[in-house]
């Protein structure tokens, strides 16, 4: 029997109260109606403020980023992040270059760095410079530029020409964004284009993420999945999301 329009509004609010996260192919298949009536049916209940558009489907949370002040940031799950600084501590090693990158989880990781020896760190982060400037043992490259006020950081050319002309080990970056489908984002474009630099500077990239990033995208593109090669991240994390970052090659650190 096929369902009227209010059943159908019913069922698809049912399934992503269920599910989190439905496809338009799922639902045709089911109601068995064509994916232009789903289509409609999902722009009506996004206007509506019942759910999110996403390519292919629909999500109960809304998928982009907001590029939120860095002091707000702070105090959202900060216990979490805590823990994935402590678990990224055991990538770095004596002698290292890494690369800090923005972000209140990567801030979380400079403030740990005290028990690693001779270490040298470039960072585009005013906050990360002043944290580890008065440890002895680490030497610090600031990254120049104009700095913007959301995130204490630095981005423009100035920087990017810096980056030009160095490589480092690790690079440990903090975004608003992990999506399979659209890869690793931020949600400042400026910020965007620094980052992408420090991906081809270092040799291993990590990525220190809460499980709210997952799902995610922000307006700027970094990479692809396949591009990075860890994930650090809280035990909130769906089983079904680290399985599928795993298959790609990825390897996912739950802290």
């Amino acid at each position: 029997m096929m369902m009227n329009i209010t059943e159908r509004h019913e069922f698809i609010l049912k399934c992503l109260k269920e599910k989190g996260k439905i496809s338009i192919d799922a639902i045709c298949e089911i109601m068995k109606v064509s994916s232009v009536t789903i289509r409609k049916d999902l722009k009506v209940l996004e206007e509506k403020n019942l759910l999110f558009r996403i390519k292919g489907g629909a999500s109960n949370s809304n998928p982009y980023a907001i590029d939120r002040p860095i002091l707000i940031n702070e105090l959202i799950r900060n216990d979490e992040k805590q823990k994935i600084a402590k678990e990224a501590l055991n990538l770095i090693k004596n002698n290292d270059s890494i690369l800090l990158g923005t972000g209140t989880t990567v801030f979380a990781l400079a403030k740990k760095l005290e028990s690693v020896q001779n270490l040298t760190v470039i960072t585009p982060a005013l906050k990360v410079s002043l944290e580890l400037s008065t440890k002895p043992n680490i030497e610090v490259l600031q990254l120049g530029g104009l700095i913007r006020p959301n995130s204490s950081s630095v981005a423009g050319n100035y920087a990017l020409q810096i980056l030009k002309e160095i490589s480092c080990g690790i690079l440990f970056l903090g975004v608003d964004g992990i999506d399979p489908d659209f890869g690793i984002s931020i949600s400042n474009l400026q910020e965007a284009a620094l980052a992408q630099a420090m991906l081809t500077t270092a040799q291993k990239v990590v990525i220190l993420a809460d499980s709210t990033k997952f799902g995610k995208r922000g307006l700027g593109k970094l990479c692809d999945l396949i591009d990075i090669d860890y994930i650090i991240t809280d035990n909130k994390i769906p089983e079904a999301m680290v399985k599928e970052i795993e298959n790609i090659g990825i390897k996912v650190i739950i802290a």
